[in-house]
């Protein structure tokens, strides 16, 4: 058999085939008889390289995802098409494991190829949601609250200055109005030895400290503050680390030891009174099981257009509610990827809060039609159908990355 025909969604070659066809989904369904006819990408050159996902039908009525950044997603939803092309966009859980079913030999279980599914679901949630009349967060069960709560994480010039990091928490709780923040401390200290090893010397450790110490301090009593660590250090300097914190008011201190290894994780957690979040680099529910199960994890935080999509997250969430343990969605997105977020955010009890990473970029909002995004360090959750986002195209296309032709319109 060819390559091509791997392509082909008719191809007798796998034992489970979930396509409406095989599925005996024939069913005239009155208005609700659609179809996909086309599903389009284009990157959005940000503070990250955002791939937005644009699903078109035959009810002259278009849906927008996207899919985490990085390379290679545009070429793996094209290589999906076929198998969404004359599907009913209503069947987003069907077509959700019709998609990992499909691409399973091509290492669908995590990885590229679930963040650019997850790209396709949320466009399925924004089709479905304009069909039907109703807002996305009406899929997943319907709301707890009408807005979610934004942390947003901050950078400075220099970032590895404790009085620095304190006077851009300040700025950000004072003059930006948010009540929930994030600050790096895999910074550089001056006093690193032999960095591929992972260990992180008692200086080190007294640096990030000063940190933590001078942005709670500047912060107060105005809001919580948490710390990312991007998976950098040794699982005896991580608990060491964690305890040295354990004094301060910490939010939670983010993804202290690489993500790979679970025993570890769960030591590092079950160590030390501070919190500990991780979870944006696992895929699906199968993938944040074993942090949940084994109490490996305080916070879970989930990344919607990386993880599996909306429903996914919405899975993920159930089994987090069982252990009693809260979601603090990763989210580096657009607006589109942020707002699908925000519709979990408000269908699910444990949602803690959302990140906001772009809030240095001047036009993030732009790309939307839509004002007033973020509130006060809130999100609103927009009650009209779908996503509730309307693409503004000129803005779109003054920012597509190199080399990128604008979707079309209808």
């Amino acid at each position: 058999m060819s390559y091509e025909d791997l392509s082909d969604p008719n191809a007798e070659y796998t034992m489970r085939d979930l396509s409406g066809e095989t599925m005996g989904l024939t069913a005239d369904r009155g208005p609700r008889d659609v179809e996909i006819t086309d599903v389009q990408t284009v990157i959005v050159d940000g503070n990250y390289p955002w791939t937005l996902v644009r699903l078109y039908t035959d009810a002259g009525v278009c849906g927008i995802g996207e899919s985490y950044w990085g390379g290679a997603i545009p070429e793996i939803i094209e290589r999906m098409k076929p198998f969404i092309v004359g599907e009913n966009p209503l069947d987003i859980d069907r077509l959700y494991e019709h998609l990992v079913q499909k691409m399973s030999g091509e290492g669908a279980i995590a990885g590229k190829d679930i963040a650019a599914i997850s790209g396709i679901e949320i466009a399925l949630h924004d089709v479905a949601g304009k069909l039907l009349d109703v807002p996305a967060y009406q899929f997943l069960g319907g709301k707890y609250r009408d807005e979610v709560r934004v942390y947003c994480d901050c950078h400075t010039e220099d970032e590895a200055n404790p009085d620095a990091c304190a006077d851009e928490a300040e700025r950000v709780v004072d003059e930006l109005g948010y009540d929930a923040l994030k600050f790096d401390l895999d910074v550089p200290s001056g006093h690193e030895g032999d960095r591929a090893n992972r260990y992180v010397s008692d200086p080190e450790i007294d640096h990030k400290e000063e940190i933590v110490r001078k942005v709670t301090e500047r912060v107060g009593d105005r809001g919580n503050v948490a710390f990312d660590c991007h998976w950098a250090f040794s699982a005896g300097s991580a608990r060491r680390l964690a305890r040295a914190l354990e004094p301060y008011d910490v939010w939670w201190l983010e993804d202290p030891v690489p993500p790979e290894n679970h025993d570890v994780q769960a030591r590092v957690t079950q160590d030390t009174a501070t919190p500990i979040a991780t979870g944006e680099n696992v895929y699906r529910t199968h993938g944040q099981r074993r942090l949940l199960e084994e109490q490996a994890v305080d916070i879970v935080a989930p990344d919607v257009p990386k993880v599996g999509g909306m429903r996914e997250t919405m899975k993920i969430a159930t089994i987090a509610e069982v252990y009693y343990v809260p979601l603090a969605m990763h989210n580096v997105s657009s607006p589109i990827g942020t707002m699908a977020s925000a519709h979990v955010g408000a269908a699910i009890p444990n949602a803690l809060a959302l990140e906001y990473h772009s809030y240095e970029l001047g036009w993030w909002e732009d790309l939307v039609e839509e004002d007033d995004l973020i509130q006060e360090g809130r999100m609103p959750v927009r009650e009209k159908p779908g996503l509730g986002l309307t693409l503004d195209f000129d803005a779109v296309e003054a920012h597509l990355a190199e080399g990128q032709t604008l979707f079309d319109e209808e």
